[in-house]
């Protein structure tokens, strides 16, 4: 009976989500000539309302911790990446708007990719190996002056709970490029929405924010060293069952 329970109440949210995001869709294309921050607030709204949802109909909860160490200054964000939730939840909860670094098919998406081309990110083509990362300097840099801050995920890709992937430097050498400072940020979003699964589960989602990490003096290995080190420490304060094994 729980179990179809939960089947229902992410039904429920399917259901829900998939109508706000393609009416958002068209709002979003009419905010399109307004100034770069207001059409952020706006686009940024379908975030808020699904956060809103996943909490009211699935009974996903979040915490926030350490939201004191957002500098204020440029800042590179390096997320652990365990589910979708992140994605949605990060972009409005930030003190500056965030701009993503993604791959450009994402833009091909029905509508959710057309709120994306709206807004500041940056889709790369990823086989342009060292000219992509070029493209994410350039651009990141003019971001960042803008006063804008930039999201990466590491991993690259969701990890399941429980486990880590490889560390991948882009986002500390991106830091150093820049001189932008590095903020880690820990998460257990995988509790509640898991990878690739349509069940949603009630419970308490937590994101810790780190200290920040200056870029000087370092390289993009040992600044990422940090990062993870940090990152993974942390995944065992709030995930601790997750790991009780390891």
């Amino acid at each position: 009976m729980r179990n179809f329970s939960l089947f229902l109440r992410s039904l429920l949210f399917a259901a829900v989500t998939l109508i706000a995001t393609v009416v958002w869709s068209f709002v979003c294309l009419l905010a399109a000539p307004l100034p770069y921050n207001q059409r952020f607030w706006v686009t940024s709204r379908w975030n808020v309302f699904v956060v809103w949802c996943a909490r009211v109909i699935c009974g996903i909860r979040y915490q926030i911790k350490g939201a004191e160490n957002l500098p204020n200054a440029p800042v590179v964000l390096l997320s652990k990446h365990q589910s979708a939730w992140e994605t949605i939840f990060l972009l409005p909860n930030m003190p500056r708007p965030l701009v993503f670094v993604f791959k450009k098919e994402i833009l091909y998406i029905p509508f959710f990719g057309w709120g994306m081309a709206l807004l500041r990110m940056i889709p790369i083509d990823r086989s342009k190996g060292k000219r992509a990362f070029a493209h994410v300097v350039e651009h990141g840099k003019r971001r960042l002056a803008d006063g804008q801050w930039i999201i990466m995920f590491p991993e690259g890709t969701r990890i399941p709970v429980g486990q880590s992937g490889q560390y991948k430097s882009g986002g500390t050498r991106l830091a150093i490029k820049t001189g932008a400072l590095v903020v880690p940020i820990a998460l257990n979003s995988g509790e509640c929405w898991p990878k690739q699964s349509f069940i949603k589960r009630p419970g308490l989602i937590t994101v810790s924010i780190g200290k920040p990490i200056s870029p000087q003096g370092q390289t993009p290995d040992s600044m990422m060293q940090q990062v993870e080190n940090w990152i993974e420490s942390e995944m065992r304060v709030i995930s601790p069952h997750a790991y009780s094994a390891g």
